[in-house]
């Protein structure tokens, strides 16, 4: 069994933002005003290229967990341009997320690939991070149940009882991520009771954390993380600017 994160588990998903120097600065400023806390859990998701540097850059604060983006499914092989698991672990990776919206949308990501993707996280010892949601014609259809219930189970197929205390879910509709529109607390608390009640029927435990990711401020944070259901945020521009994140990383948590 691995131990427990602390939740909120807080993601700060940089996307193809920050090279190697950005990155070092900006980990130097987000040090500079957040301190350890044992009440949450943060992850700082840098591209691969600068996956090392942040690692290096945070040193001995182990309160601060690495992922990476995207990994392949295949641990090695003649796949240019792309990372596997064990790479990503060897550079200092943690967590990996998996199924991410716009790997699905952009790069043609399908569910049968997540589920690879999550076993080979799960062989090289990282925790996937699997995301789901709907696009704005789906949901315009009302088939968000439908569509986030299908990704879920596609991607937890080939996960077996002993592993599920690794796994985090992230609900990220796509018509609100880098939108500006964001999924309002009952609209987020509605679709994590539908995650956390299949995950209760696949894992047979509550204790796998569910995030909310789009279009996430810092003046919306505290509003989704009171919202019943929500166990963390994924977080994609605001998490570019050391103030922002760290305000969203500050954010007070809710009373159990």
């Amino acid at each position: 069994m691995s131990a427990a994160l602390a939740t909120p588990v807080l993601a700060a998903n940089w996307k193809m933002n920050h090279g190697p120097t950005q990155a070092r600065a900006f980990v130097a400023a987000f040090l500079a005003r957040y301190t350890p806390r044992t009440d949450r859990t943060i992850v700082l998701v840098p591209p691969a290229l600068s996956l090392a540097t942040t690692r290096d850059a945070l040193a001995d604060r182990r309160d601060i967990l690495l992922g990476i983006q995207n990994v392949h499914y295949e641990d090695k092989g003649a796949f240019t341009g792309e990372s596997s698991a064990p790479m990503a672990a060897d550079a200092g990776a943690s967590l990996a997320l998996v199924g991410h919206s716009e790997r699905r949308h952009i790069f043609g990501e399908r569910d049968e690939d997540t589920a690879r993707k999550v076993a080979a996280a799960l062989r090289a010892g990282l925790r996937p991070m699997l995301c789901v949601g709907e696009t704005i014609d789906q949901r315009e259809r009302g088939e968000t149940e439908a569509v986030v219930l299908r990704q879920l189970r596609a991607g937890l197929a080939v996960v077996d009882a002993s592993a599920f205390d690794r796994v985090l879910i992230a609900y990220e509709p796509v018509w609100a991520i880098g939108t500006g529109r964001t999924a309002t607390p009952d609209d987020a608390a509605t679709v994590h009771a539908v995650l956390h009640a299949a995950l209760r029927e696949r894992a047979g435990t509550d204790a796998i954390p569910v995030l909310y990711g789009g279009s996430v401020t810092a003046a919306n944070a505290g509003a989704l993380l009171a919202a019943p259901g929500v166990n963390g945020l994924l977080v994609g521009g605001a998490s570019l600017d050391p103030e922002s994140w760290t305000a969203i990383a500050t954010t007070p948590v809710p009373a159990t």
